[in-house]
C-alpha cells in the first residue's frame, strides 16, 4: 500500500502492507554463536488497517538476532473483518501463532520458557492482549492450541488502544491485567499522537497488580519510527530493552 510520495522515517522509506487474508508465521533464527534459546513474536503495527512490514517487522528480527534471540515475524490478518472488533482476527493468529511456537519450540531450537512478545502501535495492543487472555479466543485445533498462550514477558512500543479515554483511561475489555499477566517494558513519547496516557495508565495498572514493569517515557520522538536511530533519544529504546531483557534473565542460555 506503499505510495510515492508516503512519508519518509531516518531518511528510508518502509514497506505499508494492506489486504492480508491469510496469516504467516516466519522464523528468524539467531546465529549459533550468539544464540541464547529466547524467542520473540513480533507483531508490527499499523492501525489494524496495514501491516508496517519491515519497520517494525523484518528489520526488528534482525535486531533481535543481533543479540542472540529468535524471532518469529507475525503477518496477521487486516483489515478488520466485518462484524468484528478490530483486534479479534489478529489475536486469534497471534494465539495460533503463540501456540506454535511453544509447540515447536525444540524444531525451533528455543526454550519455551523464554518466548517473549514485541508490538509496535496496534501490534503493541495485539502484544497486551495476547498477555491478557488466558484461553485461545477460537475452537481448538490440534495440541498447539492447548499450550499456555500468554508469552514470558513483552515489549510494548508506542502502544495503542490501552486505555478507553472516555472510561478514565481504564483498560479496554479484551486487556484483563491479573496478578498472572507477564512482565512487561514499555517505551513511548510525550508528543505521541496516540496519547502518552496509553502506556502511563497500562504502567499504573501493571503495578496496582504486582506486574514487574518498565516504563521508558521521553520527551519528543512522535510515533512511528521503528528502531531506525535519529536524533531522538527515544530512538535509543532497543538498547534500553536488551538491558532489561538481560536483566530479567530472558537472555541467558541454559545449556
Amino acid at each position: 500500500m506503499t505510495k510515492p510520495n508516503d512519508n519518509l522515517v531516518a531518511g528510508k522509506p518502509l514497506i505499508r502492507l494492506g489486504n492480508v487474508s491469510h496469516p504467516t508465521l516466519t522464523i528468524y533464527r539467531a546465529p549459533a554463536r550468539k544464540n541464547t534459546g529466547a524467542a520473540i513474536l513480533v507483531c508490527p503495527g499499523g492501525g489494524y488497517n496495514i501491516l508496517a512490514l519491515d519497520l517494525e517487522g523484518t528489520e526488528v528480527c534482525a535486531w533481535l538476532n543481533s543479540i542472540g534471540v529468535n524471532a518469529a515475524l507475525l503477518k496477521y490478518r487486516v483489515p478488520k473483518r466485518a462484524g468484528q472488533d478490530r483486534h479479534v482476527a489478529p489475536l486469534q493468529d497471534a494465539q495460533r501463532a503463540f501456540g506454535m511456537l511453544r509447540q515447536r519450540a525444540p524444531e525451533f531450537g528455543i526454550d519455551p520458557r523464554r518466548i517473549g512478545v514485541l508490538g509496535f502501535s496496534a501490534g503493541g495492543h495485539l502484544a497486551a492482549a495476547l498477555c491478557s487472555q488466558p484461553a485461545r479466543t477460537y475452537l481448538l485445533v490440534d495440541d498447539a492450541d492447548r499450550t499456555d498462550p500468554r508469552p514470558n514477558f513483552s515489549i510494548l512500543i508506542y502502544p495503542a488502544y490501552l486505555t478507553v479515554k472516555e472510561n478514565g483511561d481504564a483498560p479496554p475489555a479484551e486487556i484483563k491485567i491479573t496478578t498472572n499477566t507477564p512482565p512487561a517494558f514499555l517505551a513511548m513519547t510525550q508528543d505521541d499522537p496516540v496519547r502518552v496516557e496509553n502506556a502511563i495508565f497500562y504502567t499504573r495498572a501493571l503495578q496496582r497488580a504486582g506486574v514487574p514493569v518498565e516504563l521508558h517515557l521521553y520527551p519528543k520522538g512522535g510515533h512511528g519510527y521503528g528502531l531506525r536511530r535519529t536524533a531522538d533519544t527515544v530512538t535509543t529504546w532497543p538498547d534500553r530493552a536488551a538491558d532489561w531483557m538481560r536483566g530479567g534473565g530472558w537472555l541467558k542460555a541454559t545449556r
